[in-house]
C-alpha cells in the first residue's frame, strides 16, 4: 500500500521571516518518525515529498532512512500566487497530485499502529472521520472573498466535512478532480484574516462536497469520539494536543519522551540513529522499562 507524508516550508518562513533558520520541534520529528516506521511494518512503503529546503534539513539531521519509498523535493514550483499564511497545507494537495491515486495520505503527526487492508477493501475513499459544520470554521459560501471566478453554487454545503489527516484514494479520475479543483479555489481566493476556514474548505469540506457531487461513496475509519475513546489502539493524532504541550513543558517533555520509548522498544535500530540528533537525544537518555 503506497502512503507518503507531505512538507512545504514556505508558511514557515511566511510565518518567521525569510531568513529564520528552518527547524522541526523534537515532538513532530519523533512523531513523524513513528508515523512512517509504523506505516512501513504494518501496511507498505512511504514516501516523503517536500521542497528542496526540507529534504536538505532531513538529510542533514541523517533521517532519510525513515521513508523506505525515498525522500523527494516535487513542492518547490507551488505557484506564489497560493497564499501561504492562508493555505499553510496547500503542500499537501501538490503531493496528492504529484503522487497519484491509489495511495494513502499521512500527516506526519498521525500514526497508524494496525493494518488498514480489510479496512479498505471494495472502499474508494476513507478519511479518518468527518466533521460538525461549525460555522466559525466551516462558514457558508457568503464567507469567501474570490478574485477569480470559483463555482460555490453547485456544491452541497450540507454534507459534512472530512477530517483528511489520514484519507485513502483510490479512484484515480476523482482524485485529480478533486485537487485540481482544490488549486483552482486556492488560485480564485483573495488573501483572508481568517485562513483557516479557507484551508479546511480547500482541503477537508470541498473534498466531502465533490465526492457527494460525483455520488462518490466517503467512508469514514471511525468517528471522532471513537478516535479518542478508543485507547488508540488503531490511531494516533497529535494535533489536538499540540497547544496543550507548547503551553506546559512538562506535558512537551513526558510526550518526546514516551515516543523515544515507543521507538527504542518497537525500532531499535531506527532509534540509535535518532538519538544522534542532538535535539532529540536527551529524551533517549532513559531506561527502557
Amino acid at each position: 500500500m503506497r502512503a507518503f507524508h507531505s512538507n512545504w516550508t514556505r508558511p514557515f518562513f511566511a510565518r518567521n521571516g525569510a531568513d529564520a533558520v528552518y527547524t522541526v520541534p523534537p515532538f513532530e520529528l519523533l512523531t513523524t518518525a513513528l508515523s512512517a516506521l509504523t506505516w512501513r511494518r504494518e501496511n507498505g512503503s512511504i514516501a516523503m515529498l517536500c521542497d528542496n529546503t526540507a529534504k536538505d534539513y532531513y538529510t542533514s539531521l541523517g533521517l532519510t532512512f525513515l521513508w523506505d519509498d525515498g525522500i523527494h523535493a516535487v513542492l518547490e514550483d507551488i505557484p506564489r500566487e497560493i497564499d501561504a499564511t492562508c493555505f499553510w497545507a496547500a503542500g499537501k494537495l501538490y503531493a496528492l497530485q504529484h503522487f497519484g491515486a491509489p495511495c494513502v495520505m499521512i500527516d506526519t503527526d498521525f500514526i497508524v499502529w494496525r493494518n488498514l487492508s480489510d479496512r479498505l477493501d471494495g472502499h474508494k475513499l476513507m478519511t479518518i472521520h468527518s466533521e460538525d459544520i461549525m460555522p466559525d470554521i466551516y462558514p457558508g459560501p457568503e464567507a469567501f472573498t474570490l478574485h477569480k471566478p470559483f463555482d460555490l453554487a453547485s456544491l452541497d454545503w450540507t454534507v459534512r466535512p472530512a477530517n483528511t489527516a489520514l484519507s485513502y484514494f483510490g479512484d484515480r479520475a476523482f482524485t485529480e478532480q478533486y485537487v485540481q479543483t482544490a488549486i483552482d479555489f486556492m488560485q480564485a481566493a483573495s488573501p483572508a484574516d481568517n485562513g483557516l476556514t479557507y484551508m479546511v474548505f480547500a482541503e477537508q469540506r470541498l473534498l466531502a462536497m465533490l465526492a457527494a457531487r460525483a455520488h462518490i461513496r466517503l467512508d469514514f475509519f471511525m468517528d471522532l469520539p471513537e478516535l479518542f475513546l478508543s485507547g488508540q489502539t488503531w490511531f494516533t493524532h497529535v494535533w489536538g494536543f499540540k497547544q496543550q504541550m507548547m503551553a506546559d513543558r512538562a506535558q512537551y517533555d513526558g510526550f518526546c519522551t514516551r515516543c523515544a520509548k515507543r521507538l527504542m522498544r518497537d525500532f531499535p535500530d531506527a532509534a540509535l540513529a535518532l538519538q544522534q540528533v542532538p535535539a532529540l537525544a536527551p529524551y533517549f537518555d532513559v531506561p527502557l522499562l
